[in-house]
């Protein structure tokens, strides 16, 4: 006989419940959508925040990492609207770029839109209720009982659709901004989508952006989800930068669909956050098709960092490749689980999951899941992980050749992260990148190293 185990609810808990009571009947939407906002949150208060009994939550319990749920950030008003505009021409913002502050999409701040995309806020579509979209914005069955995904479609409070015409090739990359403004601690929670039509191409970038509140570092909440689909034969390369403060929480999901013949290839550095967890549910929907996941994860302090995978091969001749890196330092835990699914039927499918980490510190915890499933059985699919120090011999050799020992370091670490970056395929992206990683790779011994991205 077995009995059922009822958590008592948290106090960030049952401050989501009362945030959902209070601002549901604000949220935007058609009747529709209302029930749609009802039922997820039933799916989400049935089981609450993700804890260590959750199997894909097992090494992220965030219902003991996040005990208290911030309030809900209010759309910007035209003071934080001004100053942003002012932070991004003092920072040279690039141009093509959509903007969502605090969640909420930003018209005046985007720029630069080209030919064969259409843009729109999720706040109309959810009001006009076109079925096609709502159905796209929904994915349910991607990812059934996850309470993070269902407690977005809950609150979620704006977002961007972007709509690539068939046959529409963008050279430039279009850039998707998430930037924070309230002048309190708060959460925001966005949902956005991607559709790109059949033969289309384009590159799509997304950067954090803290507005500047008289230096002050304010501890944020984000729940954010954006969905992709890619009709046949189109071609979506994307990058995120993943940054925040120490006191962060950030909640990322990822829901992919991949026509016949068509590529994605998506990376991502998560660097300087408290906490992160990023997700992604990956389909292949028609043959032939080839995707890539990589990513680097740079963790100091008490950061967490959680990638959570799963690829699903549901059509034949496909080719997926997933290689996530994580340098930990200090008292840093990093997190890898990855599924690789492969339905009957999806035969010639090719799948491979690779996950490096380099410990500094014997303080530092690294935790690796990887997964195959296959029911089919013309396949070629393998996963591996890696997890250790920084080779002697290697810091030995450079000592020798005149390089002090935080220089060596750097330079290994460097290497081991640039290998994933370089394979972004574009110059000006991977300079900003590489960037990044030599900040903070100077900031753990407060020196500069040598800018080798244009080497």
């Amino acid at each position: 006989m077995s009995a059922e185990i009822i958590l008592a609810r948290t106090p960030a808990e049952l401050s989501l419940a009362k945030a959902f009571d209070t601002f549901k009947a604000r949220l935007p939407g058609n009747p529709g959508v209302a029930k749609w906002r009802e039922d997820s949150f039933k799916v989400f208060a049935a089981s609450g925040l993700p804890h260590r009994r959750i199997e894909a939550w097992h090494y992220t319990d965030l219902r003991a990492l996040m005990r208290d749920a911030l309030p809900v950030a209010p759309a910007p008003d035209a003071t934080a609207i001004d100053a942003l505009r002012k932070d991004f021409a003092a920072a040279g913002a690039p141009d093509q770029r959509l903007v969502l502050v605090d969640g909420f999409f930003v018209p005046e701040l985007s720029d630069g839109l080209p030919a064969g995309i259409k843009v729109r806020s999720l706040a109309s579509v959810l009001s006009e209720g076109r079925s096609d979209l709502i159905a796209l914005l929904s994915s349910q069955d991607f990812s059934a009982g996850d309470s993070i995904v269902a407690l977005n479609a809950a609150l979620m409070q704006d977002g961007v659709v972007i709509e690539v015409a068939p046959g529409t090739i963008v050279e430039k990359p279009l850039n998707l901004i998430h930037a924070t403004a309230s002048e309190i601690p708060s959460a925001h929670f966005s949902r956005s989508a991607l559709i790109a039509g059949a033969g289309a191409s384009l590159r799509l970038a997304e950067w954090s952006h803290a507005a500047n509140n008289a230096g002050t570092v304010l501890a944020r909440q984000a729940n954010a989800c954006l969905i992709v689909s890619l009709a046949d034969g189109a071609r979506l390369a994307h990058t995120a930068m993943v940054t925040g403060t120490a006191n962060s929480v950030r909640l990322e999901t990822m829901m992919a669909r991949i026509g016949a013949g068509a590529a994605f290839d998506s990376f991502a550095l998560v660097a300087g956050i408290g906490l992160v967890r990023r997700q992604v549910f990956l389909r292949f929907e028609g043959n032939c098709s080839a995707a890539s996941l990589s990513g680097v994860s740079l963790l100091g302090g008490r950061e967490h960092a959680d990638t959570t995978l799963l690829v699903e091969h549901a059509a034949q001749g496909c080719v997926s490749r997933e290689t996530f890196k994580y340098i930990l330092d200090e008292e840093a835990t990093g997190v890898f689980q990855g599924k690789i699914h492969v339905a009957p039927g999806a035969q010639k499918t090719d799948g491979k999951m690779l996950c490096k980490a380099v410990l500094l510190s014997d303080m530092a915890a690294m935790n690796n899941k990887p997964e195959l499933e296959i029911f089919a059985d013309d396949v070629a699919c393998g996963h591996g992980a890696t997890c250790g120090g920084l080779d002697i011999d290697q810091l030995f050799y450079l000592q020798t050749r005149g390089l002090p020992l935080p220089d060596a370091e750097a330079l290994l670490l460097e290497g081991f992260a640039s290998e994933l970056i370089g394979g972004i395929g574009h110059d000006g992206l991977i300079h900003e990148f590489r960037e990044k990683v030599q900040a903070w790779l100077s900031s753990r011994h407060g020196w500069r190293i040598q800018d080798r991205s244009k080497a």
